[in-house]
């Protein structure tokens, strides 16, 4: 079992939230804003998280989704502020996109908390969720420590939205690994559409089976087909070295099955739930001084318990 635990300060802080969130934020309006498509299989479980929270707390907690589109997604924060929100809950659809909105926020008073993909570069104030560099790191590791790949070898990483912070950061942490040991490698688009998601990647993966010693997921979508354009090509559990992102049951399966190695749950109702709580703490007047980090890299031996807890078990 391999678990990753970026601060330790997580479960300490879980537990302080959780505890007060409720009487600090009774009454209160908050919005919950996402750069991810409502198709998304991870983003049910961070949708899942808020409204726990919501039911919880008995706090309106307003919920929308984006699908990658930064002027509805800018928008939907300035909707927040002309609502005179409590606080913002909001994801990084692009580096850089927020800087503006989050700061008139910011100007009215309202608390934008920043949950998924980080940006230094927006006044956020605070984060909950990946450290998405490191993740990167932990993937490309994997596949070193594990003798999966070797120097000189071409890695192929399929993603939904090219240029996205998630996998630009992804990337980043990916490249600290492999450029010292000559490992190339290509990122390819492939939507945010299933179907053509599988096509893409299979048509990919045939053009170019024979380079491709090892695949990276940089989105849920991607690594949960993983098994179906194996199938479809031809390529057998564990011929191709697959690790990735975790948060469906696809790629649980996956994992259990053997067609992906390695996978990374990114803890999403926990992170909105955590998120939330931080929200309503700003809101009350108490400033939050650290960040949350989460993440755990499971493998076959321990899958079954990420599989049962997205199956509601």
């Amino acid at each position: 079992m391999l678990r990753r635990t970026f601060l330790g300060l997580a479960t300490a802080a879980t537990v302080a939230l959780g505890a007060f969130s409720p009487a600090l934020a009774a009454g209160k309006t908050f919005y919950w804003i996402s750069h991810g498509a409502p198709t998304d299989p991870v983003w049910t479980y961070f949708l899942a998280g808020a409204k726990q929270w919501e039911t919880d707390t008995g706090n309106t907690v307003n919920t929308s989704f984006h699908s990658g589109d930064v002027p509805s997604h800018q928008e939907a924060v300035r909707a927040a502020i002309a609502a005179k929100a409590d606080a913002i809950v909001t994801s990084s659809p692009d580096p850089g996109s927020l800087v503006k909105v989050v700061q008139e926020a910011r100007d009215a008073g309202i608390p934008v908390i920043n949950i998924n993909t980080p940006d230094p570069t927006v006044k956020f104030n605070a984060y909950v969720g990946m450290d998405l560099r490191k993740t990167g790191q932990a993937w490309a590791q994997y596949l070193v420590d594990n003798k999966l790949v070797k120097e000189g070898d071409f890695v192929w990483m399929p993603v939904e939205v090219p240029g996205a912070t998630y996998g630009v950061q992804e990337e980043e942490g990916i490249a600290a690994v492999f450029e010292p040991l000559n490992i190339t490698w290509e990122v390819t688009d492939t939507t945010l559409d299933q179907a053509e998601i599988i096509t893409r990647m299979s048509d990919y993966l045939t053009a170019n089976r024979g380079k491709v010693k090892a695949i990276i997921g940089l989105g849920d979508m991607v690594t949960g087909s993983v098994k179906r354009v194996f199938d479809q090509v031809g390529v057998k559990p564990g011929e191709i070295p697959a690790v990735g992102w975790g948060n469906s049951q696809d790629t649980t399966q996956e994992v259990m099955d053997g067609y992906v190695n390695a996978a990374m749950w990114q803890d999403p109702q926990a992170t909105s739930y955590v998120g939330l709580s931080m929200a309503a703490m700003a809101a009350a007047g108490i400033p939050p001084g650290f960040d949350v980090y989460v993440g755990t890299l499971y493998e076959k031996d321990n899958a079954q318990l990420y599989h049962d807890i997205m199956g509601g078990k």
